[in-house]
């Protein structure tokens, strides 16, 4: 089956919603958002700690922000991108109001503002401990309720359609390589139908399901960036994975693991060791508050020289009551598995949170493959360089979302369907025994990157990754020119594309920056431009 779309939006979190918003209301096209599974189940919904955004014009300005974010991203960030998120994130906050949105007030109705990591003011709008959540049910409310736009739940995307499928010799020097829409899988006839679109929006999310123990859902495979990378579409920055300081310990759930917000060191938590002791100060001046590189990799060592599996978030000193209301969903999360967060300390340790590289996009959120943007965690725009400044992400995709949407407005129609796309050839079964083999695969996928693609790298480890995702590549590949596609095999496929780009970005970048740290080029300076700020 064909199907013909003005836009194609693969992915259902903020990123994606908000550009089917922006482009809905601008005039009568056809827009299909395609999402894997429900679209209440994108990464989006799972960030606990808020959206940033220069508010409280009597002590912040833009200037902090942008600097903030530039010493986060350890001056790798491109400014221009830290500029248009950061001036543009008032512009952003609206929309979302507009679109349903709440954030939490105070009584003179302000916005109640937090503080969190790396931040220098409180600038952090919330919605208690939940503010991913409440951004996802009102885009979902806004979404469903706009008859411009068609919601395709439980649809994977297989590939992206270029010359390539036109019988085009396509590589990574090819100029103009075109989109011409996707293959995507229909949950139903369990067949792949040809997508056709004028423009098609990858809003894919993270890739944090390629390790064993990660704060994103499961669906979290990283499948944008595999497609585009297969397609020859270039993508940047993928050594910079983020790994959360404080994710909740707890050895019987970690995938997802329970993401315990950097909003509760904002709000006064204490990072202990499990006797008491304090030890952030050996590491950085700021304490728990220093950036999250900087917090994990203390955790990491402190944890290797005591040979414990957890530090502690220490909230106890805080008021009880106080801390119920800030914090609700992590106090009953934490009391469900024995834990009072008033009386008791918090167990805790990093796990894989966040991707700042990703499909490498210029400020209209265009990737490098013409008729094709990106928008959200799938993208690297430039803005989060070496590592991510808390609570720039929501609000980066909703700034991207609305500079891809003006652009694509603007050339949509100088691009024509391509009615010579072949249909996809779904020859091929699928066995019991090859379930196995994937299932077994994707764990082993997650194990690799955690031993050895981790918080602290070494070329060695690093080359063993290589080594052992080289051969998963060339079994998977073998088996998916046999069997019919299912989303498993899709899934496993894009884990072993992105485990191979971060290694090998990794392995390329002979240095220690941000997030990415080698015991082969441990010493790093960052050259911090001569300006006044």
């Amino acid at each position: 089956m064909t199907k013909h779309y003005d836009f194609l939006i693969i992915g259902g979190g903020v990123a994606g919603m908000s550009f089917a918003l922006e482009v809905a209301s601008a005039g009568n096209y056809k827009i299909a958002l395609c999402c894997k599974t429900t679209l209440d189940e994108a990464n989006t919904a799972k960030a606990q700690g808020g959206i940033a955004s220069v508010t409280n014009l009597l002590v912040d300005d833009f200037d902090k922000h942008i600097h903030d974010t530039m010493v986060a991203g350890d001056w790798i960030s491109d400014r221009a991108a830290v500029e248009q998120v950061v001036r543009n994130a008032p512009d952003g906050i609206r929309s979302l109001l507009k679109w349903g949105v709440n954030f939490d007030k105070k009584e003179d109705g302000e916005f109640d503002l937090h503080r969190e990591g790396g931040h220098s003011e409180f600038r952090i709008l919330h919605h208690a401990d939940d503010t991913g959540a409440e951004i996802q049910r009102g885009l979902m409310a806004a979404v469903r309720s706009n008859p411009k736009i068609e919601v395709l739940e439980n649809h994977f995307a297989v590939e992206i359609i270029t010359q390539h499928h036109l019988g085009v010799r396509v590589t990574r020097r090819t100029p103009d390589i075109e989109c011409y829409g996707a293959y995507i899988l229909n949950p139903k006839t369990k067949k792949i139908d040809t997508y056709l679109s004028r423009i098609t929006l990858m809003a894919t999310g993270g890739t944090g399901a390629v390790y064993a123990t990660t704060t994103n859902p499961n669906i979290a495979t990283g499948d944008g960036i595999a497609m585009v990378y297969r397609a020859k579409g270039v993508v940047k920055d993928m050594e910079f994975v983020q790994f959360h300081p404080t994710a909740l310990y707890n050895p019987s759930e970690t995938h997802p693991a329970y993401l315990i917000t950097e909003a509760m060191r904002g709000y006064g938590g204490i990072l202990r060791l499990p006797n008491g002791e304090e030890f952030m100060h050996k590491y950085d001046e700021r304490l728990s508050l220093a950036p999250r590189d900087i917090v994990a990799r203390a955790i990491d060592k402190e944890m290797k020289i005591h040979g414990i599996d957890h530090v502690c978030l220490d909230v106890t000193h805080k008021d009880a009551e106080q801390t119920k209301h800030h914090f609700p969903n992590i106090y009953a999360k934490c009391l469900s598995i024995g834990i009072d967060i008033t009386k008791e300390y918090i167990p805790v340790v990093p796990c894989a949170h966040y991707m700042c590289g990703g499909i490498k996009v210029d400020l209209d959120g265009q990737s490098s493959i013409r008729r094709l943007y990106a928008v959200g965690e799938c993208s690297c725009t430039g803005l989060h360089g070496g590592n991510r400044l808390a609570s720039n992400s929501l609000i980066e995709a909703v700034v991207y979302a609305h500079a891809a949407a003006r652009h694509s407005l603007s050339v949509i129609d100088q691009y024509q369907f391509n009615e010579r796309v072949p249909k996809w050839n779904d020859d091929g079964t699928m066995s019991n025994e090859e379930q196995v083999l994937i299932s077994q695969d994707m764990k082993e996928v997650g194990q690799v990157m955690s031993t050895y693609v981790g918080i602290v790298r070494s070329d060695l480890r690093l080359r063993r990754a290589w080594e052992r995702l080289d051969l998963l590549y060339e079994e998977t590949e073998d088996l998916f020119k046999r069997v019919r596609p299912t989303k498993d095999i899709c899934e496993l496929r894009n884990m072993i594309n992105v485990g191979y780009l971060i290694t090998r970005q990794a392995l390329e970048r002979k240095e220690s920056r941000g997030l990415h740290y080698t015991i082969d080029y441990p010493e790093h300076s960052p050259q911090i431009p001569q300006e006044i700020w």
